[in-house]
């Protein structure tokens, strides 16, 4: 696949964490000491659109981010959005705007090819996404970008023994959060297992708009033979986001939301959950994965369907998820 490198660290020039004085309190005494804080930001998104001539700017978005990476950040927000569908659609992007706090430029300014149509009524829904929600902001419901559906080609076949290993493989890759402990990831995957590339921030969202956003400026995108693994929980946004990469696998550490869950049966794609302690759960398209022993009708993958959740022990054993059901319940 062109573009995409083998996995590195996450450590970048960019990427900054902040160490800050703190009194360090064990049972009764107190101490002086110094903690590594993850650095958070503003970013502005803007774009210049338009016919050659007739050019004009606008602000987009603000998020609050890990600084690091931001022209991927910027691009894979506008292609989540439905603003951007390539790289043809982008001629430059780079960072502008006086230095912030931390002495980096704080605003990322991506210019649209002459050809690209932009939606003006839609960019007036423009909005401001904290570090924990990338949808948050959103003034009307009109707003959330449609989903397609995964086509034909985002094919992928799976073991359970890959899925297991997936987080010990980004955990040892996260530099950042082992120092700070306040990072999330996310990470692309090959059907072996590779990390082929990962990224950090303190927005879930910020991470997998960094991950797609550097792969669609490689001209490597549609994802369709790759995973995304995201170290936290999975809502209905990193959903969205991988969808519209065409990612047909999506795992997470954490849990899923129910609408998390519903987007990605309709699209057709395989969301997992829970993947920690050996074991985890296939929200749908369950079909893509496999588990070691099991028998079952091969789907045109070439792959035996997998139940709805697997642990790995002596021998892989596969167990019927719960039914989705309304209420709480303690894990």
């Amino acid at each position: 696949m062109p573009g995409i490198s083998p996995a590195r660290a996450l450590v970048t020039p960019d990427v900054r964490f902040v160490d800050v004085s703190v009194e360090r309190v064990r049972n009764e005494a107190r101490a002086p000491g110094e903690d590594a804080l993850a650095a958070e930001e503003p970013l502005e998104i803007r774009i210049e659109y338009g016919p050659v001539g007739a050019r004009r700017r606008r602000s987009v978005s603000v998020t609050m981010r890990t600084p690091g990476a931001d022209v991927a950040l910027a691009v894979g927000f506008l292609f989540a959005e439905g603003i951007i569908r390539d790289a043809d659609d982008v001629v430059r992007a780079s960072s502008c705007g006086p230095p912030g706090k931390l002495g980096l430029r704080n605003v990322v300014r991506v210019e649209l090819a002459p050809g690209v149509s932009v939606d003006e009524q839609r960019l007036a829904r423009n909005f401001v996404s904290n570090s924990a929600c990338g949808l948050c902001g959103k003034t009307s419901l009109a707003a959330l970008p449609p989903t397609p559906r995964l086509g034909r080609r985002a094919r992928l076949a799976l073991s359970a023994e890959l899925v297991h290993g997936l987080p010990d493989t980004l955990r040892r890759a996260q530099a950042v959060f082992e120092r700070t402990g306040g990072l999330h990831a996310a990470a692309l995957f090959d059907a072996t297992g590779r990390m082929l590339d990962a990224y950090e921030d303190v927005g879930r969202h910020n991470a997998v708009d960094k991950l797609i956003g550097a792969q669609l400026l490689a001209r490597a995108t549609p994802l369709t033979k790759y995973v995304i693994l995201v170290s936290g929980r999975a809502g209905y946004e990193l959903v969205q986001k991988a969808i519209v990469a065409q990612i047909p696998v999506l795992a997470a550490v954490g849990a899923p939301s129910s609408l998390a869950a519903q987007l990605a049966a309709a699209a057709d794609m395989t969301l997992i959950g829970f993947v920690r302690d050996n074991r985890f759960n296939i929200y749908s398209g369950a079909r893509r994965v496999t588990c070691r022993g099991e028998d079952g009708e091969h789907d045109d993958m070439g792959a035996a369907p997998c139940a709805e959740s697997c642990r790995r022990g002596v021998d892989d054993v596969c167990m019927p998820a719960a039914p989705l059901r309304t209420g709480t319940r303690r894990r």
